[in-house]
């Protein structure tokens, strides 16, 4: 014997009718903004970073460039005299003053009409190296923030008070990098002492 069961349209009708409700629409919205949130501020933390770490590789790089040509500079010279530079005129400091200021005079030859000089300009906050050549001043770094990054000093340290065959030419620079772009201010500190190799 076959029984027939009727089907009922209803059941058919709710099925082709059936849908998303409101509240799970708003939990599924919810949760794919949070998925995106969560994508942008990685990415944000991720450039943070990447500019973050792409500013002090290039400092270290400068750094180690410039510090790498003084000292080769410094090594192989006839004289190293440290003192005052303004109006882009250098001025060495005598015997009996204190010998610390904004400049490096390096005399390369015995001629002393060959030079190179490594100044700091207040005016512009820049870290210069010009030499006897025109037009040769170059800027080298900016946003210096000390005024005299030269002096000669003993082995101790000490800052001298007279020219001397055994002074150590001792370099401090200072800088203050801005804020920019999701990146704080920084502050960075270069230092470094050279000693004349070549005794006259």
């Amino acid at each position: 014997m076959k029984i027939l069961v009727a089907r009922s349209n209803r059941n058919d009708q709710l099925g082709a009718k059936a849908g998303f409700t409101l509240t799970e629409m708003l939990v599924a919205s919810t949760v794919f903004l949070l998925v995106v949130g969560g994508l942008i501020a990685s990415n944000l933390f991720g450039l943070q970073m990447f500019l973050l770490s792409q500013t002090k590789l290039q400092v270290t790089q400068w750094s180690r460039e410039t510090v790498m040509q003084l000292r080769d500079e410094i090594h192989v010279c006839n004289n190293a005299q440290v003192g005052t530079v303004s109006n882009g005129m250098f001025v060495a400091f005598l015997d009996g003053e204190t010998q610390q200021g904004n400049g490096l005079l390096i005399n390369t030859t015995t001629n002393t009409n060959r030079f190179i000089i490594y100044f700091v300009n207040p005016a512009d906050q820049t870290f210069r190296r010009t030499t006897d050549q025109p037009g040769s001043a170059e800027i080298l770094a900016s946003s210096v923030t000390n005024t005299l990054p030269f002096s000669a000093e003993d082995f101790f340290g000490n800052v001298l008070t007279n020219t001397s065959n055994s002074q150590v030419i001792h370099l401090l620079l200072e800088f203050h990098q801005p804020g920019l772009f999701l990146q704080n201010a920084d502050y960075y500190k270069l230092e470094t002492s050279v000693k004349q190799r070549v005794v006259p």
